[in-house]
Order: C-alpha cells, then sequence, then structure tokens
C-alpha cells in the first residue's frame, strides 16, 4: 500500500509544495497566468528575446534548423524538475532555468520539447544531440567536463541525507556505516558513497523517487542526493521521512552542453551573469519559501 502511495501519492505535490515553494513555478501554461508571467503577478520572468544570433555554435544551429529546443530535464523532483502526472504541468527551478534559457535564445514555451534524461544517461544525451542542453540537479565534476561542457554554475547546493521519520541512528553522514543507501545510478551522490564510506551498501536506482519508495517500504535505510532535492520529498511526506544531518559535500549545478560549443557555452554564462534579477525571482518563486538563503554563484570562466 505504502509503494502504491508513493507513486500515485506524487502526483499531490502540488500540495506538498506549498510547504517548500509556496506558490507555483511561474510556467506559461499555470492557470490564471498569461505567457511568461508568476502566477501572482502581471511581471514576467523573463522575456523572450527577438533576432538572436550565436555564431560559431553548432548548438544554436541545430536550434534554428528544427525551429525548437529539446531540452534535458528530471521531472520527479518537487521544487526543482517536477511534472504532474495528471496535468502533465512541468514545475520547479531547473524547469524555469530550462525556460529562462530557451526565451533568451528566442524560443517560447509552444516551441519547447522537454525529455525526462536518468542521471547515468545525461553525458550520452548531449554527446548523441538527443538534447541541446540539460538542466537538471547536473553537478559539475572533471570526469563529466572530460565528455561534455557546462555552461554556469547557477546553484550550489550540497549531498544529504533523506530518512524515515522514525529512525533514530542515522544522523549524519557518520553514522552509514552498516547501513544501505539509495540514489541514482550515475550520480555524484552514489559515487560518492560508494567511494568513500566503503562499509556502507549502496543500491542505484533510476529516480530518486524510486529510491523513495524503497526507503518508506524499509527496503533501504537512507537515500542521498543533494539537500535541496530530498527538501521537497520530506516536505511531500513529512510525516514518513526527513533529512538529517547537514551537507557533506559541495554540489555545483552546471547546464550540460556539447563539448566545444564555447559560443554557446558563452552564451548561456552571460546570461547568467547578466540576469541577476531574473535568478533571483526564478529562485524566490520556486524555493524562496523553503527557507534556504542562498546567492547566485559566480559562473566559471
Amino acid at each position: 500500500m505504502r509503494k502504491s502511495r508513493i507513486l500515485t501519492g506524487i502526483g499531490i505535490a502540488a500540495v506538498a509544495l506549498i510547504a517548500l515553494t509556496g506558490c507555483n513555478s511561474g510556467s506559461p501554461t499555470s492557470p490564471g497566468a498569461t505567457e511568461g508571467t508568476t502566477p501572482t503577478s502581471d511581471k514576467p520572468l523573463f522575456e523572450v528575446a527577438k533576432d538572436v544570433k550565436i555564431d560559431g555554435s553548432p548548438t544554436f544551429d541545430r536550434i534554428t534548423k528544427n525551429g525548437k529546443i529539446t531540452i534535458g530535464v528530471k521531472e520527479d523532483q518537487p521544487g526543482l524538475g517536477y511534472k504532474d502526472a495528471t496535468s502533465g504541468e512541468r514545475t520547479g527551478f531547473d524547469i524555469d532555468i530550462a525556460r529562462w534559457i530557451a526565451a533568451s535564445l528566442g524560443y517560447s514555451e509552444d516551441k519547447i520539447e522537454f525529455k525526462a534524461i536518468p542521471s547515468a544517461n545525461r553525458e550520452q544525451a548531449i554527446v548523441n544531440g538527443d538534447v541541446d542542453y540539460y538542466v537538471g540537479t547536473y553537478s559539475i565534476t572533471d570526469k563529466r567536463k572530460a565528455v561534455i561542457d557546462f555552461a554556469g554554475p547557477y546553484f550550489v547546493t550540497g549531498q544529504g541525507l533523506l530518512v524515515r521519520k522514525s529512525e533514530d541512528t542515522i544522523k549524519s553522514e557518520k553514522d552509514l556505516a552498516g547501513k544501505t543507501v539509495c540514489s541514482a545510478t550515475g550520480s555524484t551522490p552514489l559515487q560518492n558513497i560508494q567511494q568513500n564510506f566503503p562499509d556502507t551498501k549502496t543500491v542505484g536506482l533510476d529516480v530518486y523517487s524510486a529510491c523513495v519508495e524503497q526507503l518508506i517500504n524499509k527496503q533501504v535505510d537512507a537515500v542521498t542526493t543533494d539537500q535541496a532535492i530530498l527538501i521537497g520529498y520530506a516536505a511531500q511526506d513529512p510525516e514518513e521521512l526527513k533529512v538529517v544531518g547537514e551537507p557533506f559535500t559541495t554540489e555545483k549545478y552546471g547546464v550540460g552542453l556539447a563539448k566545444g560549443d564555447t559560443a554557446f557555452q558563452t552564451f548561456v554564462n552571460t546570461m547568467f551573469t547578466d540576469g541577476g534579477d531574473t535568478w533571483k525571482a526564478i529562485f524566490e518563486q520556486n524555493l524562496g519559501a523553503s527557507g534556504m538563503k542562498v546567492t547566485q554563484p559566480a559562473v566559471e570562466k
């Protein structure tokens, strides 16, 4: 019953997100919102640019040829990247960052195709050209930078732990010896546990929501990923789940891009650098009510 409740209950994330975000994400398709505006204001988060040109960018050339933008995202992370199972609406901080980039390139919501790509398949999707860029809690690492490039970072968080509400033996990462921890296959948090916590058993699954199911069903002892993601799950089911300890790594979220497309990378980095007010509005719209106090990070040159 609990497993089926999580699978179907994830559809009520809009209710849980009241605790996390306090409002919708500013999607142009949100009920009561006009294109590019928040549901509570006539002021747009961003506007669709016109007559955009990026010389020397294979990615931009492909986008222009296709007449649309294909963006890799997550869809099971409340507050960051989430797709409502009933309405199909996508919400979250990462989703609005992805929309902002598209708008800056001159493409409105009806010209965006979102693709949910599991963590383990992100680099290959970018290399293959299956997506034009990827925005979805994508940590910048040297290993990944050998295969793709990143714009950003646009957000900095850290690895945390989600446990059952009744759990009293895990208070931080120091208590993981002999425990079983779940995370997404191919994710940085899973690799960190495998490499630095040799006495801890690990389970890798395609999506974090599957890990949360196993946690509630007592198949694993904890779920680990970036604390920003875990806060969303705890808010979704506060009677069953809680976040413990403090972040024990630093994770820098970047926009995954094709290797060597410096022109496209520079365009997105310039947008971030010049768009501080927009970044702040997107954060407040999606994560501000969570109580997290953050500032926009400087992009890496």
